[in-house]
Protein backbone atom coordinates (compact mmCIF):
# COMPACT_ATOMS: atom_id res chain seq x y z
CA UNK A 1 0.00 0.00 0.00
CA UNK A 2 1.70 3.03 -0.90
CA UNK A 3 1.52 6.56 1.25
CA UNK A 4 -0.21 9.79 0.29
CA UNK A 5 1.66 12.97 0.82
CA UNK A 6 0.48 16.50 0.36
CA UNK A 7 3.12 19.01 -1.71
CA UNK A 8 2.78 22.46 0.47
CA UNK A 9 0.90 24.43 -2.65
CA UNK A 10 -1.57 21.64 -2.48
CA UNK A 11 -2.59 22.80 0.64
CA UNK A 12 -2.33 25.83 -0.39
CA UNK A 13 -4.80 25.07 -3.16
CA UNK A 14 -6.52 23.24 -0.74
CA UNK A 15 -7.12 26.04 1.56
CA UNK A 16 -7.80 28.46 -1.10
CA UNK A 17 -10.69 26.45 -2.43
CA UNK A 18 -11.83 26.07 1.22
CA UNK A 19 -11.84 29.71 1.42
CA UNK A 20 -13.96 30.18 -1.85
CA UNK A 21 -16.22 28.23 -0.86
CA UNK A 22 -16.87 29.24 3.04
CA UNK A 23 -17.72 32.67 1.48
CA UNK A 24 -21.17 30.96 1.07
CA UNK A 25 -21.05 28.32 3.63
CA UNK A 26 -18.68 27.10 6.03
CA UNK A 27 -19.97 23.83 6.92
CA UNK A 28 -20.32 23.17 2.85
CA UNK A 29 -16.59 24.12 2.71
CA UNK A 30 -15.34 21.87 5.26
CA UNK A 31 -17.46 18.93 3.89
CA UNK A 32 -15.93 19.31 0.63
CA UNK A 33 -12.26 19.30 1.58
CA UNK A 34 -13.29 16.11 3.83
CA UNK A 35 -14.14 14.59 0.72
CA UNK A 36 -11.43 15.22 -1.44
CA UNK A 37 -9.31 14.05 1.32
CA UNK A 38 -11.32 10.92 1.29
CA UNK A 39 -11.02 9.91 -2.30
CA UNK A 40 -7.40 10.85 -2.31
CA UNK A 41 -6.50 8.05 0.19
CA UNK A 42 -8.41 6.14 -1.90
CA UNK A 43 -5.08 6.11 -4.28
CA UNK A 44 -2.94 4.38 -1.44
CA UNK A 45 -4.80 1.04 -2.80
CA UNK A 46 -4.34 2.00 -6.51
CA UNK A 47 -1.94 4.90 -7.23
CA UNK A 48 -2.22 4.22 -11.02
CA UNK A 49 -5.79 4.36 -11.01
CA UNK A 50 -5.86 7.98 -12.48
CA UNK A 51 -5.22 8.96 -15.96
CA UNK A 52 -1.82 10.47 -17.24
CA UNK A 53 -2.14 14.23 -17.11
CA UNK A 54 -3.24 15.23 -21.41
CA UNK A 55 -0.81 18.33 -20.49
CA UNK A 56 2.26 16.59 -19.70
CA UNK A 57 1.83 13.09 -21.19
CA UNK A 58 4.56 11.64 -18.40
CA UNK A 59 3.87 8.17 -16.73
CA UNK A 60 4.16 9.42 -13.09
CA UNK A 61 2.17 12.30 -13.21
CA UNK A 62 -1.57 11.33 -13.05
CA UNK A 63 -4.87 12.71 -12.14
CA UNK A 64 -8.51 12.18 -11.53
CA UNK A 65 -11.52 14.30 -11.53
CA UNK A 66 -13.70 15.38 -8.21
CA UNK A 67 -16.67 17.35 -8.98
CA UNK A 68 -15.36 20.59 -10.99
CA UNK A 69 -11.61 19.87 -9.64
CA UNK A 70 -8.52 18.30 -10.95
CA UNK A 71 -6.18 16.36 -8.07
CA UNK A 72 -3.00 15.91 -10.36
CA UNK A 73 -0.38 13.54 -8.58
CA UNK A 74 2.59 12.21 -8.55
CA UNK A 75 3.19 8.57 -8.51
CA UNK A 76 6.93 7.23 -6.97
CA UNK A 77 7.69 4.20 -6.33
CA UNK A 78 5.79 2.98 -2.84
CA UNK A 79 5.25 7.14 -2.81
CA UNK A 80 2.25 9.38 -4.07
CA UNK A 81 2.47 12.81 -3.73
CA UNK A 82 -0.38 15.39 -4.47
CA UNK A 83 1.09 18.22 -6.78
CA UNK A 84 -1.84 20.35 -7.14
CA UNK A 85 -5.42 20.71 -6.96
CA UNK A 86 -6.85 22.83 -9.29
CA UNK A 87 -10.48 23.86 -11.16
CA UNK A 88 -11.29 22.07 -14.35
CA UNK A 89 -11.75 25.34 -15.63
CA UNK A 90 -8.09 26.74 -15.15
CA UNK A 91 -5.22 25.84 -16.97
CA UNK A 92 -2.48 23.75 -15.01
CA UNK A 93 0.91 25.54 -14.44
CA UNK A 94 3.93 25.16 -16.49
CA UNK A 95 5.66 23.48 -14.06
CA UNK A 96 4.28 21.84 -11.60
CA UNK A 97 5.47 22.16 -7.76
Amino acid sequence: MAQVSWSPSSLLDLDSIAEFIARDSAHYASLFVQSIVAHVEKLSECPRSGRVVPEYGREELREFIFENYRIVYRVRGELIEIATVVHGSRQLPQALP
